[in-house]
């Protein structure tokens, strides 16, 4: 008696010359693969030798300047250029925490397993279905075609199918580009999500510290307001002053401390916002209050032709592309027909002892084809959609581009003028503390009455609170001119299709609960 297996694995090769047959055609026609040659489009044209509005252009202004074009661009953990140990921890917590960049790592993930799921269409389908059923037919049946009318019978069946669409014209090979492709752009899309949640975490950072240090100009404010208000009350009380200088003294006390108050909310909002980037309740997380106003360090800008290549949404764009261009051989490989090679094999039989055995075994073997003969008109016009879809992401990754330069031009200009700026506020706040000093000894003397000084001190804060509004904004600006360049990232770090096809590790696939 033959073992199951070997019945199984015994082959005779006089049944199968269609097989052979088909896989030679398959040999000569895998090489065909519909559609047009994928070729990334030219960018918007370039003659600039370097940026705008780049202080090289600039050297004899005050201010923050660019560094020299010899220094390295920024690469990796860009923010550790400003030096602050308190952010460097923040920014190293936000790739682990953050919940926006978690959702793009796993639109990754889901985008490499379909890498994987359109390459599955390259192999044979396999499927087995063991039964077993007794059945019994009717004893009058008459004339029935029916054998043994009004028996009992049992089937032990074991059929095994095996199916396979060799890939002929191209089509799975499109699919399988169009995957990897659109993995791509889901790499590149989570870079640019990274990138956003740091420049995000370090602008709200900033502006947080500098709500710390507009507080400290207000609290000084108040305490130099509440000295001021007690000599009052001195010189009143001793008949040297009148009343209204009290209350003129009160007055501005009172509007320093409401100011100093205000500041609260602004920096509130800040703490509870770096608090859902790090993926933390607000209500458990807090930042002590430190004062800190940077001064934006030099920032290698490099030439505006290396910005498309460090730019990950510009990379996303020009992937996007590739995985239309897929598409529309997609579309062409409809056109062609579907070859398919079955075959059906195993065993049945009415007794299980006989389960088994060499004359149980049943098999049939054979090829089938489609081919589309009228459909209306449906395949060519879903053609001329994906061609038309190719041609608005041609327009989309141009518009990118253009964008990018924009924002690069954009934030270079806002942090040279803004550094600039700061300089001539300081002037101003260093002239309003000139006045002050100059209005409170004349006041002592009774050469001018105290509404002087209170129109000095009016006009200090406000020259303070500005100073530190510009610096805040200055700060932002030069986060805001990284990100434009793209931060630490290029376009070597974009993963190539074959690591996005391999198997990610076991533990990307953990369910979050």
């Amino acid at each position: 008696m033959i073992s199951p297996l070997q019945s199984m694995t015994r082959l005779r090769l006089r049944h199968l010359p269609s097989i052979g047959s088909a896989l030679l055609l398959a040999s000569l026609l895998t090489a065909c693969t519909p559609g047009p040659k994928y070729h990334a489009p030219a960018p918007p044209p370039l003659n600039a030798k370097s940026y705008k509005e780049s202080t090289v252009n600039f050297q004899d202004a005050e201010g923050w300047k660019v560094a020299s074009p010899q220094d390295a661009m920024l690469r990796g953990k860009w923010w550790e250029i400003f030096h602050d140990p308190e952010l460097n921890g923040y920014e190293e917590q936000l790739e682990i925490d953050n919940q926006n960049i978690k959702e793009f790592f796993e639109n990754l993930m889901a985008a490499r397993a379909m890498i994987r799921e359109a390459r599955a269409q390259y192999w044979p389908t396999v499927t087995t279905g063991p039964s077993w059923s007794r059945t019994k037919t009717s004893g009058n049946l008459g004339r029935s075609s029916t054998a043994n009318a009004g028996s009992t019978a049992s089937t032990w069946a074991l059929p095994l199918d095996v199916s396979w669409t060799p890939d002929f014209f191209g089509k799975i090979r499109n699919e399988v580009r169009q995957a990897e492709y659109g993995a791509q752009v889901s790499a590149a899309d989570l870079e640019n999500e990274k990138l956003i949640e740091q420049a995000t975490l370090a602008e709200t950072y900033f502006q947080l510290r500098g709500q710390d240090a507009l507080e400290k100009v207000l609290q000084d404010t108040v305490d130099s307001d509440r000295k001021a208000l007690e000599l009052n009350k001195t010189l009143y009380e001793t008949g040297i002053n009148d009343y209204l200088s009290v209350a003129a003294a009160e007055s501005t006390l009172k509007s320093a401390e409401s100011a100093a108050l205000n500041v609260g909310v602004a920096r509130a909002q800040f703490e509870h916002a770096i608090a859902t980037l790090l993926g933390k309740s607000a209500s458990d997380f807090s930042i002590p209050v430190k004062p800190l106003l940077i001064v934006p360090p030099p920032i290698p800008t490099g030439v505006p032709s290396q910005l498309l290549e460090r730019r990950p949404d510009v990379a996303a764009a020009e992937r996007t592309l590739a995985e239309a261009n897929a598409t529309i051989g997609i579309g062409y490989g409809a056109f062609f027909p579907s070859v398919t090679l079955s075959a059906t094999g195993g065993f049945e039989s009415s007794a299980f002892q006989h389960w088994f055995d060499w004359p149980s075994r049943f098999w049939s073997i054979g090829p089938s084809t489609s081919q589309l003969i009228f459909d209306g008109g449906l395949y060519r016009a879903e053609l001329h959609q994906y061609q038309a879809t190719y041609n608005a992401d041609v327009a989309i990754y141009r518009q990118t581009a253009l964008t990018a330069f924009q924002q690069a031009e954009d934030y270079l200009a806002a942090t040279r003028i803004l550094s600039q700026q700061v300089l001539k506020q300081r002037e101003a706040v260093a002239a309003a503390q000139t006045t002050l000093d100059l209005e409170t000894e004349r006041f002592r003397t009774g050469i001018d009455p105290y509404i002087d000084v209170t129109t000095a001190q009016v006009t200090l804060l406000a020259d303070q609170e500005s100073l530190v509004t510009l610096q805040i904004q200055e700060a932002v600006a030069s986060i805001e001119l990284i990100q434009a360049l793209g931060g630490g990232w290029d376009i070597t770090q974009l993963p190539t299709p074959a690591q996005l096809s391999s198997k990610p590790a076991k533990n990307d696939y953990v369910i979050q609960r």
